[in-house]
């Protein structure tokens, strides 16, 4: 699975309404509000490399408010959850 995270600026009277917009595009597997830079964060999650292109430039970026677009690619994930099933595996309780 490849992950990407997309930094968005938005037309800010329309935030709400662009945010679920784009939640709705498939391949967006969540979308932040946040403070900073960037109004929007989404998380994009496709299985190949070329479904970003269909995902970000071809759908995300076309949604109507959408301004400016930054996309980041993850090499890799971690997290708690990730960590407490590796040191769980073989473990009986």
């Amino acid at each position: 699975m490849i992950t990407a995270i997309v930094l968005i600026k938005t037309s800010v009277d329309r935030i709400p309404e662009i945010a679920e917009a784009i939640a709705a595009i498939e391949g967006v597997s969540e979308v932040y509000s946040v403070t900073g830079g960037y109004d929007l964060v989404a998380m994009v999650r496709v299985r190949r490399h070329d479904d970003l292109a269909e995902v970000i430039p071809g759908r995300l970026n076309k949604v109507p408010g959408v301004a400016h677009t930054e996309t980041q690619i993850a090499f890799r994930t971690y997290s708690q959850h990730d960590l407490e099933a590796a040191f769980a595996i073989g473990l009986e309780e």
